[in-house]
């Protein structure tokens, strides 16, 4: 069987079938098999050319820093933006490199070494052939002109109608022939769409009088080109005869990026009939040399021409092939020319020399057409960058109580106080009647800074005398009115008669916003009143923070110390859990927050407080609580039951530690202190008649500390931070009741 010609019939069928889904791939579902953009047996996908890192087209640009010719050697002056390195040869799967916008004022001081990463700046033209299609619409459906070339396979579609009728559709054989049903052969190769229409109409009149005939093409045949040269994929291309060179450089994806698309060649019977430049279909939209392609054509695509890169402010920025003896007006015409914002007074031009080093040089761009010194012939490997036109800042600087302050545009000598002031949005309701002009002159022996006082009311009338024109970077300041302030708000909580949130004067203390708040209550305990204020608490925070600071930084020191001069690992062992307790202790000192409580003393009526030091004036955010009358006391600390107790008259501090199962075994009972409802702390445990207990005041017996050398500070802090933590739940207990 298997040297039977049926078997061999068999594996030739299978291999035309293989072929044709092959072809059929390539195409696309746009395309029927046979239709323009199949590719044949022999397409072959480009490979990847990447080489080393930095290896492009042209040597020079891209070479790693440290080598021969590499940044290290370059001039020091040279502008290099990650824009600026020539793209290297892509892979089959990889993107194409995406334009950059113009480079940064950063980018551009950035000079000698080439950034890693290439290929920002894109190569002009080559985006035509990595989009999409933009229709999937079969290209034979196009109409047939009249002068298009029938060939095998194409179809015609033949209608008559009058003395006698038929429709028929018959394809044109591989001899060139077309039989027509009723009329006969005729040699229909070679014609063109308007002789075969005559040519039918004549072989049915020799048989038929008074018809009517339509000749119209059916399907195209396909045709087979051949695209070969730096090529993205070349091969063979099954394609419609319709097909120009355009639409097969579309199908075989366009010059890789070592093609030109400037001399691209169309070949037939050994004779090159046309060479398409790319360039002037996309930037003239002239298809004059976009031929129709006909059976066993090849396309050529050479070798990329000069390449020469441009960026910043042109419109099309990016890295063009030019024509030997291209000038730098032509790159930038071909780039579309400067933008608005582009910089006539300097060009630079980076050139690689002998492939060896990198250097620049710059010129500008004034007449650069009428004049040949400037107008620089470009080598391959050139990158040019246009610039940008330089900032020159004229503003004068306003602030203070106007509308909108901030910078404005001045024109010196010719804008005026007025005139800025206006454009500042005018004076608010609190600006003074002054404002005060800093200018600043420049001298040889250095800047002179002055200040010129400014009567608002008379500027705005246009006094010359103080309505005066502005210099640039003066700087307005308009005053606010003297001690203006919206207003401050103090807020009173507790047993007053009118709790609330009060808007306060400039000097009212707090006597004053008692009395308005209505006087106490029956049930106010004015021993126990709460005062906070903000600028306090920030105070004892940053105190309690700075001896915290103190603390780590004298526990981390005797640590260290003490592990240097340990003499077997069971010590290490034990400063090293020390040390830990140590940072443990600090976590929690960290932690505490200051409450800004103030110790104050209220009399009944609140007129009495106005002849005492604690009539304090008043300040923004102030707090005043005045609780109701407790009827416990707290025992806290180093006691077998920190609990509450009810107040019971004229019993010292010892009977409520004996009622909380007396002191602990650590408990310091020397340094034992009463924290009154008030705010303030008492000492009691070295005094042999200590004061009695009222009511809210909480008993504190602390644990013993080993206060040695390294840790002097350390019993103080934790006392006051203590004292702060218990004053603290004090005082919120006291603002939720």
């Amino acid at each position: 069987m298997k040297g039977s010609p049926q078997f061999r019939m068999l594996v030739v069928v299978i291999l035309l079938a293989f072929l044709s889904q092959t072809a059929w791939a390539q195409t696309g579902p746009s395309q029927a098999p046979g239709d323009s953009g199949a590719s044949g047996a022999g397409a072959v996908p480009e490979a990847p050319t990447g080489g080393a890192p930095g290896e492009g087209i042209y040597p020079g640009f891209g070479i790693p820093a440290g080598q021969e010719g590499g940044p290290s050697e370059g001039v020091s002056d040279i502008e290099i933006g990650p824009e600026d390195i020539l793209p290297t040869q892509l892979g089959e799967e990889e993107a194409p490199p995406e334009i950059a916008a113009p480079p940064t004022e950063e980018e551009e001081k950035k000079t000698g070494e080439l950034p890693e990463r290439a290929g920002r700046l894109g190569r002009f033209g080559y985006d035509l052939f990595r989009r999409p299609p933009s229709t999937f619409a079969p290209i034979d459906q196009i109409p047939v002109g009249p002068d298009y070339v029938m060939g095998p396979g194409d179809e015609v579609r033949i209608t008559i109608w009058g003395m006698v009728e038929g429709q028929w559709a018959v394809v044109i054989d591989r001899d060139g022939n077309l039989r027509l049903p009723r009329a006969g052969v005729i040699g229909a190769a070679g014609l063109t769409f308007a002789q075969l229409q005559d040519a039918i109409e004549k072989a049915y009149s020799r048989y038929y009088t008074n018809f009517e005939i339509n000749v119209t093409m059916g399907r195209l045949r396909s045709i087979t080109v051949y695209v070969v040269g730096e090529a993205r994929r070349p091969g063979t291309y099954s394609i419609s005869s319709l097909s120009t060179l355009i639409n097969a450089l579309v199908a075989s994806g366009g010059p890789s990026y070592a093609g030109t698309l400037r001399d691209i060649q169309v070949k037939r019977g050994g004779k090159t009939i046309t060479h398409f430049d790319l360039y002037d279909f996309l930037l003239k939209g002239d298809k004059t040399k976009d031929v129709r392609l006909m059976p066993e054509d090849v396309i050529f695509i050479p070798q990329v021409g000069t390449l020469v890169g441009i960026s910043g402010n042109v419109l099309r920025p990016a890295y063009y092939e030019i024509a030997p003896n291209t000038r730098l007006h032509d790159l930038i015409e071909l780039a579309g020319g400067l933008t608005s914002i582009a910089f006539q007074g300097r060009v630079q031009i980076v050139r690689v020399e002998n492939r060896q080093y990198r250097t620049a040089f710059e010129g500008d761009l004034i007449n650069l057409e009428r004049d040949p010194l400037k107008n620089y012939i470009l080598q391959d490997g050139d990158f040019v960058r246009i610039y940008t036109v330089p900032l020159i800042q004229q503003v004068a600087r306003v602030s203070g109580a106007v509308a909108k302050p901030g910078e404005f545009a001045i024109t010196p000598d010719t804008t005026k106080v007025s005139d800025i002031l206006r454009r500042a949005g005018g004076l608010l309701y609190t600006a003074s009647n002054q404002a005060e002009l800093t200018r600043v002159r420049v001298t040889q022996e250095g800047p002179i800074t002055e200040q010129i006082l400014i009567n608002l009311e008379k500027a705005l009338q246009k006094d010359p005398s103080h309505d005066i024109a502005l210099q640039p970077n003066d700087y307005l300041f308009v005053r606010t009115v003297p001690e203006w302030a919206l207003y401050r708000t103090v807020t009173v909580t507790g047993e007053v008669k009118y709790p609330g949130t009060y808007t306060v004067q400039k000097g009212e203390t707090l006597s004053s916003v008692i009395e308005r708040a209505g006087g106490y209550t029956n049930k106010a305990y004015l021993k126990g009143v709460i005062f906070l204020r903000e600028s306090v608490r920030i105070e004892q925070q940053k105190s309690i923070d700075e001896m915290v600071d103190r603390l780590e930084r004298e526990l981390y020191s005797v640590g260290t110390a003490a592990t240097a001069t340990s003499f077997t690992a069971e010590e290490a062992q034990i400063v090293d859990k020390e040390t830990q307790q140590k940072r443990g202790l600090l976590d929690v000192l960290r932690r505490t927050r200051a409450t800004g409580r103030v110790v104050v003393r209220l009399e009944d009526p609140p007129e009495l407080l106005k002849r005492t030091p604690f009539d304090i004036e008043l300040e923004e955010g102030d707090r005043l609580h005045i609780p109701k009358k407790p009827q416990t006391v707290q025992v806290v600390g180093s006691v077998l039951n920190e609990t509450s107790f009810v107040f019971e008259p004229y019993r010292y501090h010892s009977y409520y530690i004996q009622k909380a199962g007396g002191y602990g075994v650590n408990a310091d009972r020397k340094r034992t202190y009463l924290l009154k409802a008030d705010g303030s702390a008492v000492r009691v445990g070295h005094l042999k008649e200590p004061p009695y207990l009222e009511e809210g005041d909480t008993v504190v017996v602390p644990e013993k500390i080993q206060v040695t050398s390294t840790m002097r500070d350390t019993a103080h802090i934790i006392d006051m931070v203590y004292k702060v933590a218990i004053s603290a739940a004090v005082v919120v207990d006291a603002l939720d009741d």
